[in-house]
């Protein structure tokens, strides 16, 4: 397995002020409460450092602490699972991720409000970045709240998010998702304790890289880069 990181400035800047808005009052008093307050500050923290840059000499210093990606190259085998489409169609997983396209793979659940809006409209510019190429690669998001995430919610969530025909959800039962989580090595036993994971092959039959961290759209594309070339 080869494994290093990278540093990762920027990303919560650009995208969770959109998705996510200011501080809220409150916000501080139920940390220590929701495992999700650790990653809702970081981003917060994000957002206001990257507006103070110009006058603020510490601006550097707040970049520097955030979140750095882990890049990993590894085999993962796709479990023989049943899982509902958000058009509702019953499919089995490894036809899904075998169909000859490259992948993207993330897991998600529809109520996250701190990690999931995030990786999800990295997953939307991912998809206008790629642009004529986009029917060569599959996105796929797994749910990891199936009892909450129902294929109407899931399409609702996509509309979000602006997901075209090359971006798929899905759900199922809740020991088919946890088998699904439990194969690419995400699962942490609550949704509230899950962290950001992106998982990526260019074609079947090729080795998993997997990014633990919160990826870019530059940084996923770059992935593709030469898989895109050879046209």
């Amino acid at each position: 397995m080869k494994t290093f990181t990278r540093p990762f400035i920027g990303l919560l800047t650009l995208t969770a002020a959109s998705l996510i808005g200011p501080t809220v009052p409150g916000a501080l008093a139920e940390d220590s409460a929701d495992p999700h307050a650790h990653h809702h500050m970081m981003m917060q923290e994000g957002m206001h450092s990257g507006s103070d840059d110009a006058s603020d000499p510490h601006a550097h210093h707040h970049h520097m602490m955030m979140p750095e990606t882990t890049r990993s190259t590894l085999d993962y085998k796709i479990p023989q699972l049943s899982l509902v489409r958000e058009d509702g169609k019953r499919v089995f997983l490894p036809d899904e991720l075998n169909d000859g396209r490259a992948i993207v793979l993330n897991f998600i659940f529809t109520t996250c409000t701190a990690i999931c809006p995030v990786t999800s409209k990295v997953f939307s510019q991912l998809q206008d970045k790629l642009g004529n190429d986009q029917n060569r690669v599959h996105l796929v998001s797994i749910s990891i709240d199936p009892e909450n995430d129902t294929p109407a919610v899931l399409r609702e969530y996509a509309q979000k998010f602006g997901a075209g025909k090359g971006w798929q959800f899905y759900t199922g039962t809740v020991q088919d998702s946890i088998a699904a989580q439990q194969a690419f090595g995400v699962y942490r036993g609550d949704k509230m304790n899950h962290m950001p994971v992106t998982l990526l092959r260019t074609a079947p039959g090729k080795p998993w890289v997997r990014i633990d961290g919160f990826a870019t759209a530059d940084q996923l594309l770059h992935e593709f880069g030469e898989m895109l070339a050879s046209k």
